[in-house]
């Protein structure tokens, strides 16, 4: 089974990934058992992300929803944009759903 993570970047780099799949099996165990589910930490709220990103237009964030094979953790994500941060946001880009983004995609002109 594939995990879903939420990534959101920005000019400055990757600034949180998340493993929504995780956190929804924690809470479905939660439930079945017996305890209290408010005690697993939430899902991350995709709309205070993108309010955050709306509020800094000058970082040009960008929040993407990927859907990655087993075995690949946030972890391994994390390392990779440390690793080579343009070449995973291409890869993210190309093969993610775009929550929202508000990249700068021509350079700035000095008038």
């Amino acid at each position: 089974m594939n995990d879903t993570i939420a990534l959101m970047w920005d000019c400055n780099g990757l600034e949180a990934a998340v493993n929504v799949t995780d956190i929804d099996k924690q809470r479905t165990w939660a439930v079945l058992q017996g305890q209290d589910s408010r005690q697993v930490p939430a899902p991350p709220n995709l709309m205070m992300w993108r309010m955050r990103a709306q509020a800094n237009p000058q970082r040009h964030y960008e929040i993407y929803i990927i859907s990655v094979e087993e075995g690949i953790t946030v972890d391994d994500i994390v390392q990779a944009f440390e690793d080579d941060p343009q070449q995973m946001a291409d890869t993210v880009r190309r093969i993610g759903h775009r929550f929202y983004s508000d990249r700068a995609t021509e350079p700035a002109r000095i008038v």
